[in-house]
């Protein structure tokens, strides 16, 4: 995201303008939540005045021993002091509700775009900042769409019927409760550019700190096996000190805009604290009547401080929608629905690819061409060492990214071609690289590609993928709990969970990238023979290491380059060679 300061030629309001333009949409959608909030946040400001007013006039009638209507005066005082407890109850639930369904109503959006979005754009974001953004960015976001123009509604009607009122009964006083607001303001708009520049820095910086720590954990068994804990300690503790650093810099802002108007406000309070001492003197003013004028000017102050200190919040909220929208505004994938229809009418699907080119970036191409084809029941193996482009391509395929020049293409059985997008991404059961598992039971874990699916299913599908001897054996079969990293089993183990769940899916394509790299050589020649019974009409696709994994391979394709240097089955590849 580019900084505040790059775009400041705009000005800082315009820029606070468009991001809160688009945080009220959201707050919008609750309306008839946050009228109701800041109605009964006015009803309890002017409960709170009332009170007041009332102590006042109990004391003057004290002071002057004129107990006649004082038992009235008490019990609407009374009165008023539970109705303020009562609307002080109402508002704070209805402001936890509101805030919670704002968050929510975000947090959606962000969900169904950033899953919907390109691959290639959403891999550019550490999955660290990924979260921060989801989490952090949306709770501030969501705390002060919810309070941020009832707060200032409730403060300025507070303020102006607060001073009217004391202009009505001392018009010096009046003046005095609103003197400091020059400073106030002046002190405000000295602060606010840079509290959004700084906010922004500690912004990211939490971000990136949050991707440290997802990468540390997620690699933790890599950690423990090198035994270079201090390493990483060492790089904990410089990510806290730049954090620190960050952090306080930015208080110190806080701070010295604090410390002014701390002053100025405590200035005006002994004003007016000598001014009331000076009429009280004099006869001209009773105590009740100084009580309330110092509570009130107080108050005047205090409403004018919580208008002025609203803008941080304003600048955090503008600072984490910024990130926010960045997601949102992510361009979504390439849909087909049309296409999808069609080829899941169809009996067996061919993958094509057609001198396809392919780089990251220009410095560095993957892939450069080659034609590529795997027909229905047949099983193609793509070997080549690392960095040859036999992920890029199976990418290509799931049309996760796509390529610089040349066609990737399905063709259903009645001979038609159509380019690959998310939607065709549904006729495709597509194994990775590593343990794929997810927190749950083993039955959760197969049943996220179909949610219907009986144990009867499931169980086949663990037996063809040679998962059932070792499930079976577990305390609770399909119903054990895998921990996180399929922690409880072991990481052969959770490959072949993995390879059920495909299968099961029964998907026309099935992809295999290096998922068999854990289990025993025996093993995968007995998984890739259920392949040909489970699922004979399927196309499959696999990427293999090992010689044993490509000998009863229909076809075998080897990529060195980027590039397909050979092809063909495993006895023609072996006469080549010779």
């Amino acid at each position: 995201m580019q900084d505040i300061k790059n775009r400041s030629g705009d000005g800082v309001f315009k820029e606070l303008y468009r991001d809160w333009k688009w945080i009220f949409a959201f707050a919008w959608n609750r309306k008839g939540f946050v009228i109701l909030y800041t109605l009964l946040g006015l009803a309890a400001s002017s409960a709170s005045l009332l009170i007041s007013y009332l102590c006042k006039m109990l004391i003057n009638t004290v002071v002057k021993s004129e107990y006649q209507g004082f038992a009235l005066l008490a019990v609407v005082y009374g009165l008023g002091i539970v109705l303020s407890i009562a609307i002080d109850a109402i508002v704070s639930r209805l402001c936890a509700k509101i805030t919670v369904y704002v968050n929510n109503d975000i947090q959606a959006k962000i969900f169904s775009q950033v899953i919907d979005a390109k691959w290639s754009d959403v891999a550019k974001y550490p999955t660290g900042d990924l979260l921060n953004r989801f989490n952090s960015d949306v709770s501030t976001i969501a705390a002060n769409a919810v309070n941020w123009i009832p707060s200032i509604i409730i403060n300025i009607y507070t303020f102006v019927v607060t001073f009217i009122i004391l202009w009505q009964m001392d018009i010096v006083m009046a003046l005095i409760s609103v003197c400091a607001a020059p400073v106030l303001l002046a002190v405000s708009r000295y602060s606010m550019k840079r509290l959004q520049e700084q906010r922004n820095k500690v912004t990211e910086l939490n971000s990136d700190m949050m991707s440290f720590e997802n990468d540390t954990f997620s690699n933790y068994d890599m950690i423990k096996s090198f035994g270079i804990n201090d390493f990483y300690n060492r790089q904990m503790s410089s990510w806290h000190g730049k954090y620190q650093n960050c952090n306080l810099d930015y208080n110190k802002i806080e701070i010295r805009s604090h410390v002014i108007t701390s002053i100025t406000s405590t200035l005006v309070g002994v004003a007016a604290f000598g001014y009331c001492l000076y009429r009280l003197s004099v006869g001209k003013l009773l105590y009740g009547d100084m009580t309330f004028f110092l509570s009130q000017r107080s108050n005047v102050s205090s409403r004018f401080n919580s208008i002025v200190g609203a803008f941080p919040g304003l600048l955090n909220s503008a600072v984490s929608a910024q990130r926010v929208r960045e997601l949102i505004e992510l361009p979504p994938e390439q849909h087909n629905e049309t296409d999808l229809a069609e080829l899941s009418e169809s009996k067996g699907i061919t993958v094509k690819l057609n001198n396809v080119a392919f780089s990251y970036n220009e410095n560095a191409q993957i892939y450069k061409g080659g034609d590529f084809i795997a027909r229905p029941g047949e099983i193609v193996t793509i070997l080549g060492s690392s960095g040859e482009g036999k992920t890029t391509l199976l990418r290509m395929i799931l049309g996760l990214i796509s390529p610089d020049s040349g066609d990737v293409t399905l063709i259903g059985s009645d001979g038609k071609e159509m380019p690959v997008n998310a939607d065709l991404r549904k006729l495709i059961s597509y194994v990775p690289q590593g343990n794929t598992t997810i927190p749950g039971t083993i039955a959760e874990n197969m049943r996220m590609v179909k949610e219907n699916a009986t144990d009867e299913e499931i169980t086949e599908a663990l037996k063809t993928a040679c998962a059932w001897d070792f499930v079976m054996d577990l305390p609770d079969g399909i119903n054990t709990h895998l921990g996180g990293n399929a922690h409880g089993i072991s990481t052969g183990q959770a490959q072949r969970i993995s390879i059920a769940r495909a299968l099961m899916k029964k998907a026309p394509i099935l992809i295999l990238d290096d998922s068999v790299s854990a289990v025993d050589t025996k093993t995968d020649a007995l998984i890739r023979e259920g392949f040909r019974k489970f699922i004979p009409e399927t196309t499959k696709i696999i990427i293999a290491q090992r010689t044993a994994s490509v000998e009863d391979a229909d076809r075998i394709i080897i990529l060195d380059g980027g590039r397909i240097i050979a092809s063909g089955t495993h006895d023609e590849l072996l006469k080549t060679s010779d």
